[in-house]
């Protein structure tokens, strides 16, 4: 029996522990809702407070000064071309103008010439214009000095291949060199050789041209020494000395004997191995009036 009512009894003590447990949670869910109901009534008496404080609105206060303007925005690009209009259609043709007057022809007044002054005196001279004067005879034989390939113009005077060393070693070795084999490339020429300095079909020299084997004619080397050289005194030789160095460079091309003298005699009689290698030219000369 005893066991009976410790089973019989089990059921009612849970049912009131579960009953307890209802009833606390009802009352504590009372409670949270009434603090939850004077909150909600605090707020509101607190919204109404602040609308009860609140005034009415004010006038509005006077406009501020304008703000300064803005910048100017950049430009825009500009419009595409548009097209081309048509041509109109022409006018009528207006009405022929006037023919222009004949141009007026000013005549100017004739002029005397002046008067021109009479020719310079002098020998010679008879040209109209009043220039200068006419040469004298020693200032044309001072300049008439060219020689022609027969001699003829060639001065008194002679010399020989021993005095030309003498002569060439002091004003000419400098710059053709000691045997007129040449110095400076760029400035002289070899005066001294006697190999062909050409070949039959070949268009190019072959050789230095020099004196021996190049030069037709004897008395015009007289002419171009005594004309030319030396290079930094032309014509300051005397006569005797162009032919002693003519003397002395014939000699070396083999073309004269040691003890030769050449002078206005000699000179034109000597011949040239290239004499005949030049074309006489069939042109005339001119005719000087």
């Amino acid at each position: 029996m005893a066991g009976e009512t410790t089973t019989n009894d089990a059921p009612t003590i849970k049912s009131g522990v579960f009953i307890n447990h209802v009833s606390l949670a009802s009352g504590v869910a009372m409670k949270r809702l009434t603090v939850y109901m004077w909150v909600t009534i605090g707020a509101l008496a607190l919204v109404l407070l602040a609308v009860a404080c609140v005034g009415p609105a004010g006038p509005s206060g006077p406009a501020g000064p304008p703000g300064p303007a803005g910048q100017a925005g950049p430009l825009g690009q500009p419009g595409k071309e548009g097209p081309a209009g048509k041509a109109g259609p022409a006018g009528p043709a207006g009405a022929p103008g006037k023919a222009a007057p004949p141009p007026q022809i000013i005549r100017a007044e004739p002029v005397e010439p002046a008067p021109v002054a009479p020719p310079a005196p002098g020998p010679g001279y008879a040209a109209p214009y009043g220039l200068g004067r006419g040469a004298t005879p020693e200032e044309i034989k001072a300049w008439d000095i060219d020689v022609m390939p027969d001699g003829t113009g060639l001065p008194p005077g002679r010399g020989t291949p021993a005095q030309g060393a003498t002569i060439f070693a002091q004003q000419c070795a400098g710059c053709h060199g000691d045997r007129g084999q040449g110095g400076l490339p760029a400035t002289s020429e070899v005066l001294v050789g006697t190999a062909p300095w050409f070949q039959k079909g070949n268009p190019r020299a072959v050789a230095p041209r020099t004196i021996g084997n190049y030069w037709p004619y004897a008395p015009t080397v007289f002419d171009y020494v005594r004309r030319a050289m030396p290079f930094n005194a032309p014509g300051s030789l005397k006569d005797d000395e162009v032919y002693a160095v003519v003397a002395w460079l014939l000699n070396q091309n083999k073309i004269i004997g040691d003890n030769d003298v050449m002078d206005s005699q000699s000179l034109p009689k000597v011949q040239m191995p290239n004499r005949d290698g030049f074309v006489p030219d069939p042109r005339p000369w001119p005719q000087v009036q």
